[in-house]
């Protein structure tokens, strides 16, 4: 047996009104001032993401290289220019000390990048004392 839901009916001789759509509403800020202090906290952790994808993605490469051969190949040949010294081994590319150094790089350039975001923004904020700051008209949804 099938249940059947009921609408609360409508009081006699009102019709329902359509409902108008309005336009959004549209709001206009000024950008005075940036805080140093969030715009690093946000770049730190903006670039060292950037950089772990950076890493992870040249990992993932130098894997796939290496399963190709490719890797023995130019040991091989950077091999073949440089004699081995007595008792040592012939030339290797050691991965655990590329990785170790391109971490190191990518945190130096986290550093000097998000310090020079935060340079970027003392500039704004001076040029905004002169300028007055950047306009933006915030629309807001219905």
């Amino acid at each position: 047996m099938a249940t059947v839901e009921q609408r609360p009916q409508q009081p006699a001789g009102r019709p329902e009104a359509p409902q108008r759509r309005q336009p959004p509403r549209r709001i206009r800020v000024t950008v005075r001032r940036v805080n140093p202090w969030s715009v690093l906290k946000f770049s730190l952790i903006f670039y060292f993401c950037l950089m772990l994808i950076v890493t992870i993605g040249l990992a993932i490469l130098f894997m796939l290289v290496d399963a190709l051969g490719i890797v023995e190949s130019v040991e091989s040949f950077i091999g073949s220019f440089i004699p081995p010294d007595p008792g040592e081994p012939e030339f290797r590319i050691d991965s655990g000390f590329l990785f170790r150094t391109i971490f190191l790089i990518g945190l130096i350039w986290v550093v000097v990048w998000s310090a020079l975001t935060v340079f970027v923004t003392f500039l704004y904020n001076l040029i905004s004392d002169l300028v007055g700051g950047i306009d933006v008209t915030l629309t807001e949804k219905r």
